[in-house]
């Protein structure tokens, strides 16, 4: 479908659904038409039409962040932003969201409380609730929220689709209005993971104008490895779900064991505890940075539970935030402690799924119970990926696959298992390597790729220049030699972080080496090569094409 196409569809999707509150500003059908008839085709998201959380820049379109009084319109996007317009997306509108970010209900917002997509007499989830309502009622391809308590997971989690909340600093915040700056992450809804994958592959990347911003580490594991290690709670931390949630949880954790995942149960109390700090301790006093010098002068154009909560935090004093502070690093060794050996986290998302009236009668406290489960994740500087496991309740049950910083890409892979999804591509920087021998998946070498965080990315075979030779060493290994008078050879790619190649280099015995090898498609890879000399020693098996065909192997 062409871009114009995707637009003019989308727009009828709006008329049909007839729900204004999920839109803050709705762009003009004839502007985005236009817009979309000069995206070229060979862009990597052409065709997509995307929603932006009214908190994130769009140039020309003004940034409310749900409270008009502080409107402005910025001449330049969010760098997220113009990296979604230079990769051929385009923008429907902005989207609403609790008021500045702040709340996990989609309720605070003066254009109104965004019913969910399916109940409309429940909550969407926020603060992101317009972003993700638009994903789930099948107007946009994907949108943009932001997440630092759970923004970019509770309102996915609600609604079945999926929610990527990257490691903190990946997607930077340049153009976004902060709500508590260091623990800000712009997230992304999707129905799937494959689109969650291409559309962080746009956006992920520093930003000199973001100092919060941050690079792939040259270590970034690319994989869990063929045995991942899931950890989930104990019985007992799982008390806050009903009995059909948590019967929904169990479910999940067994399709992972089914799926060949260890699973180990772990005391996740450090980070329930830790969560508690980001609104019952000082550490709040990061939203009156934010916003709090506005709001004080602004108090009665806002909204009360969201003004009592920012206001509230300018009176703390510095000495409080301080100790705080070193709480949550104590807190993040403990974590670390207790992920050790552990490939990731896996636990429900959110806690129930309030009726507006609930909401209503208990702002605070309906908001603290959602954010059981996601509140700790930016503090602990971790990655999640919040997907859909079924109903519970009458609504849609979500968890979330957490990682360390930088794990995304294992968060991905673990999820897909859960979805039943292949696995997406990876949005990090790697280099593909050729194994032609003891390397190879189920070989007995195969593990020196696999704990270095290597991700198998399937069979090639090379030009026909190329010969092998079986050696004589232990374990037995081939040597491929280019030849004029060669022939097709097949292996595998590997993808390997900059770290990983170098330490894998690093301890490659003789009389092995790696070089360039050009396979049948043309491309060119780094891959095993042997010098001729060894090559000569050994036993020229060529005709066998492949090192497991060959009966000596």
């Amino acid at each position: 479908m062409s871009a114009v196409e995707r637009v003019k569809a989308a727009y009828r999707r709006i008329a049909e659904v007839d729900r204004p509150e999920v839109w803050i500003t709705l762009r003009d059908s004839d502007e985005v038409l236009a817009e979309a008839a000069g995206v070229r085709q060979d862009l990597p998201l052409a065709g997509l039409v995307c929603a932006v959380k009214d908190n994130i820049d769009v140039a020309g379109i003004p940034t409310t962040a749900a409270c008009p009084a502080f409107a402005y319109t910025p001449t330049k996007s969010a760098t997220v932003v113009q990296r979604l317009r230079d990769a051929g997306a385009v923008v429907l509108g902005k989207t609403n969201l609790d008021q500045f970010a702040t709340g996990l209900v989609g309720t605070r917002s003066p254009s109104g409380a965004v019913r969910h997509a399916h109940r409309p007499d429940r909550i969407s989830g926020g603060s992101s609730s317009g972003s993700a309502v638009a994903v789930a009622l099948g107007i946009v391809d994907f949108s943009l929220g932001t997440d630092t308590a759970g923004s970019g997971r509770v309102p996915a989690a609600l609604h079945g689709i999926v929610g990527f909340k990257p490691t903190l600093g990946l997607l930077p915040n340049t153009g976004v209005v902060p709500a508590a700056r260091p623990y800000d992450s712009v997230s992304v809804f999707t129905a799937d993971l494959a689109l969650a994958q291409r559309v962080m592959a746009v956006l992920a990347g520093p930003d000199v104008a973001d100092p919060g911003s941050r690079d792939w580490p040259v270590s970034v594991r690319l994989a869990a490895g063929p045995r991942p290690v899931v950890a989930v709670p104990t019985p007992e931390g799982l008390a806050p779900l009903s009995v059909e949630a948590r019967a929904a949880f169990i479910a999940a954790v067994e399709s992972l064991r089914s799926s060949g995942v260890h699973v180990s149960e772990v005391d996740i109390s450090v980070f329930v505890e830790s969560a508690k700090l980001l609104y019952d301790g000082a550490l709040v006093a990061e939203r009156y940075a934010a916003v709090g010098e506005f709001l004080a002068e602004h108090q009665s154009e806002a909204d009360p539970t969201v003004s009592g909560i920012i206001l509230a935090a300018g009176k703390l004093p510095a000495h409080q935030l301080a100790s705080d502070q070193a709480r949550l690093a104590a807190a993040r060794t403990a974590a670390s402690v207790v992920l050790e050996g552990i490939d990731a986290l896996l636990l429900p998302t959110t806690v129930g799924h309030p009726t507006l009236a609930e909401v209503a009668a208990d702002p605070v406290g309906v908001y603290s119970k959602l954010g059981t489960y996601t509140n700790f994740v930016n503090l602990l500087d971790l990655a999640a990926v919040a997907v859909p496991a079924g109903q519970a309740d009458g609504s849609p049950f979500g968890v979330s696959v957490i990682t360390r910083a930088f794990d995304d890409q294992v968060a991905l892979d673990l999820a897909a298992l859960l979805t039943g999804e292949v696995a997406p591509e990876p949005f990090a920087p790697s280099v593909g390597l050729a194994v032609f021998g003891a390397h190879l998946r189920g070989r007995p070498l195969n593990h020196q790729l696999t704990s270095l965080g290597a991700r198998f990315d399937g069979e090639i075979a090379t030009a026909p220049k190329y010969r092998m030779f079986a050696l004589p060493t232990d374990p037995p290994k081939p040597g491929v030699v280019r030849s004029e008078d060669g022939a097709s050879l097949r292996g595998e790619r590997w993808l390997l972080s900059t770290a990983a190649l170098g330490t894998f280099l690093a301890g490659l015995p003789a009389p092995m080496s790696l070089g360039r090898i050009r396979l049948d498609t043309g491309e060119e890879v780094l891959g095993f090569q042997c010098d001729p000399v060894s090559a000569a020693a050994g036993k020229d098996i060529t005709t066998y094409a492949s090192w497991p065909a060959w009966p000596g192997s």
